[in-house]
């Protein structure tokens, strides 16, 4: 009797240790949850990455270095001057002069040219602030691509299941004679195809990853984590609202504004180069007899006597000034046409979504079960039941392809109005994949 007890021990000993090793085997290879990539995480790094921005950097640091250049005064002159016959020569003392010169501008002109080269600085450094709206609005919208591409093949997989479990519905019919063998090739035949899909979708895939790690400064194959759901389209402001902002955000205005602002400082100092540039001298000169002569001190100027030159600067600077003016103008009204167009295509992809949300794809599912009920029951045939999931899975499709234009088109819409931030998203979505 003992034997077998211990027997029954053991027995349940071993069966406890195998639960273990199953449960410690579990922990150990279920991987952890990975963090998906957001809208905001992506244009954060290509800001950070980019090397556009580099580039646009170093541009305007060279513009800033530029100013103190304008601002300061020319250099010194020093030149010396020696009577070679006079070396060794001692019937005469030895003979040279020397002299320095300081060049004094007109008085202001230092200041409009420091105030030219300033402007003109703030006008690239405004370029740099339009270049990072323009990766924004690419990596926003190459987002979208990146969930829709996850989307598809999502769905792809969703229904490669379906076709699944129909075609061992059309078979267990087969088998009893319910059904002709057509339904079960139909079925396979069905599901190759979306096995080719899904090698097509694979290579869109890379293709759009390796965009996404060109802004990133990446190699084209480095890994890209798995985009988190795009969040759905709330309500906008009023589009005049929206135009007022834009006059206050876009960085092409501010340029527009800077580059008019050095325009107006160049006509100013094209103006003050008609008066004369002083020059300030002093210097010895032992070539004089008269030692009382030796010390010079003595002021220069230039003649500004060619008008002809001064008046075509001042004509060139004011048609500066209109060709900045001008740019504006025609910039607002392109702005106005930008903001409004865009704002349409964002309100008619919303009523997209919207419609193919909450009518189409209920109905198409419905469809779906219905056309799967009618066929198991001998009331429908086969044709119809492919024909209701094809019509499933490709309204699946549009539902993710109409929220991904949204957003899209939406930040298209933040980029007009000079927006990095996102101007209306509801983070909440309910996937269309079962």
């Amino acid at each position: 009797m003992q034997p077998k007890y211990h027997t029954i021990c053991l027995i349940i000993l071993i069966v406890l240790m195998s639960q273990v090793r199953k449960v410690s085997a579990t922990e150990t290879i279920t991987p952890q949850a990975e963090t998906l990539l957001t809208p905001s995480q992506l244009i954060s790094d290509v800001l950070t990455a980019n090397p556009q921005l580099e580039v646009a950097q170093a541009t305007w640091k060279a513009s800033v270095a530029r100013i103190d250049q304008q601002a300061s005064f020319d250099d010194p002159m020093l030149s010396y001057t020696m009577a070679p016959l006079t070396i060794g020569n001692g019937q005469t003392d030895y003979g040279q002069r020397i002299e320095i010169s300081q060049k004094l501008p007109w008085p202001g002109k230092l200041g409009l040219r420091n105030e030219m080269a300033s402007h003109k600085a703030e006008a690239v450094r405004e370029t740099i602030n339009g270049l990072r709206l323009k990766l924004s609005a690419t990596a926003r919208s190459l987002f979208a691509d990146w969930y829709y591409i996850d989307q598809a093949m999502r769905i792809n997989q969703y229904n490669q299941t379906l076709l699944t479990e129909f075609h061992a519905i059309a078979l267990s019919r087969y088998s009893t004679g319910l059904a002709s063998k057509q339904d079960a090739l139909r079925a396979a035949m069905e599901f190759a195809l979306l096995e080719h899909r899904a090698i097509v979708l694979k290579r869109e895939q890379r293709s759009i990853r390796t965009r996404i790690n060109t802004l990133l400064n990446k190699q084209p194959d480095s890994r890209l984590a798995s985009p988190a759901a795009l969040g759905q389209v709330s309500a906008l402001p009023a589009v005049e609202l929206l135009y007022e902002q834009a006059l206050y955000a876009r960085p092409e205005l501010k340029v527009l504004a800077a580059s008019l602002a050095a325009a107006k400082s160049q006509s100013e100092l094209a103006i003050r180069e008609n008066y004369p540039d002083i020059s300030l001298k002093a210097g010895y000169n032992s070539l004089w007899e008269n030692s009382s002569k030796h010390f010079t001190v003595g002021i220069g100027f230039n003649l500004p006597l060619f008008q002809a030159k001064h008046r075509a600067a001042e004509n060139e600077a004011l048609a500066q000034i209109k060709q900045s003016e001008w740019q504006k103008v025609d910039f607002i009204a392109r702005l106005r046409e930008e903001i409004q167009i865009s704002y349409d295509r964002v309100d008619e992809s919303v009523h997209v979504l919207n419609l193919y949300q909450r009518k189409l794809l209920p109905l198409a599912e419905e469809t779906l079960e219905a056309a799967k009920a009618d066929y198991q029951s001998g009331k429908g045939d086969f044709l119809n039941l492919i024909s209701s999931e094809k019509n499933y899975m490709q309204t699946q499709l549009q539902v993710e392809q109409a929220l991904a234009d949204t957003h899209r088109r939406l930040a298209e819409l933040e980029s007009a109005i000079g927006h990095i931030q996102p101007l209306s998203v509801n983070n909440t979505l309910v996937s269309t994949v079962q």
